[in-house]
């Protein structure tokens, strides 16, 4: 008898453990209002990648703190998985940031009792890291993720594209954050948010990257505001029908025709955004069509990476961006 061995030469890819539709939650109050909830029934999402707080570098006495702490005003919907994500700015990584795995940790649990939220099995961590970084930054990554599996829990991260070329970090998965592709401070670049040309130098990685992965895909637009061609700042929620502060040119464009002082209320500080006449303000948002090109694309070469797609971000105005068909598509495998 015959007995023919075939040797398959491609290496499987773990997927993550339990896949669910998924949404971020980036917000400093945590509330919501009917048409968010909706969603939530709407899609099937089973887990909130809720942002607890940020970690920054004090000005003033140059210690790692934690920022714009989340705060609880209404309850998770039930049957619904919270996983605290913390956001890590990539400077914090140079100020001995392993000196704080133990006091974060802590602190996620303890918002986790304050706040009743229960049934906690995962801690995800977000930072933009580099080269320079990297080696201090998994040394903090293995640290936490000891801790937390003393609690048996596990610890996941945000991957960017350009770190798809990198070393994998210690965690159990990680999620390929598909937004922010592009230079938003460039008035001649296309779509900052998304665009598939932009994605496409990194697709050649996926198949061998060590990971189990999953993908989050942007519904959110920004309003970019330019004096001349340098950027100044990104604007929130303005209401650029206003003609008597805005005069829109075409293909998003509006020209500032009116002086104004807008507050930051994103902020930690009282500080105002200055919009003087003739400045101009450019709205960019990926069209459905380009999240679709996208998601399949990287389905092409990662089968299993949508088993589990994340939306960023649950709010209301973000949602009504695509339509009930657009996001069918994106939640598909």
């Amino acid at each position: 008898m015959l007995i023919v061995v075939v040797v398959c030469g491609c290496k499987e890819r773990k997927a993550i453990d339990n896949p669910k539709p998924a949404v971020y939650y980036w917000r400093t109050t945590f509330g919501l209002n009917d048409v968010e909830r909706q969603f939530l029934h709407d899609y099937k999402v089973g887990k909130m990648y809720v942002r607890y707080f940020d970690v920054v570098v004090d000005s003033k006495s140059h210690e790692l703190r934690p920022n714009a702490t989340i705060t609880f005003n209404d309850s998770v919907p039930a049957g619904i998985e919270v996983i605290p994500t913390i956001f890590i700015v990539n400077e914090c990584v140079n100020h001995n940031i392993d000196t704080i795995a133990q006091l974060l940790v802590d602190r996620v649990l303890q918002m986790n009792e304050t706040h009743d939220i229960a049934g906690v099995k995962e801690l995800q961590i977000d930072c933009d890291w580099t080269a320079k970084t990297q080696d201090a930054y998994f040394a903090f990554l293995e640290h936490v993720r000891q801790l937390l599996a003393e609690k048996g829990m596990r610890l996941s991260a945000t991957i960017r594209l350009h770190q798809l070329s990198m070393k994998a970090p210690p965690v159990d998965y990680g999620v390929l954050m598909m937004y922010n592709t592009g230079d938003l401070k460039n008035s001649k670049q296309r779509n900052p948010i998304l665009d598939k040309r932009d994605v496409e130098p990194y697709l050649k990685y996926l198949a061998d990257y060590s990971l189990p992965l999953c993908a989050a895909y942007p519904n959110f637009g920004w309003q970019l505001l330019f004096t001349g061609d340098k950027f100044r700042d990104i604007l929130y929620s303005e209401d650029l029908s206003d003609t008597t502060l805005y005069q829109p040119v075409g293909n998003g464009k509006y020209v500032v025709v009116s002086s104004i002082d807008l507050p930051n209320y994103l902020s930690s500080n009282s500080t105002y955004t200055y919009l003087n006449a003739g400045d101009t303000v450019m709205v960019v948002k990926p069209d459905a069509s380009t999240l679709v090109q996208v998601h399949d694309a990287l389905s092409h070469e990662r089968p299993g990476i949508n088993d589990q797609v994340i939306i960023y971000h649950l709010n209301n105005s973000s949602i009504n961006n695509y339509k009930p068909g657009d996001y069918e598509k994106i939640f598909n495998p």
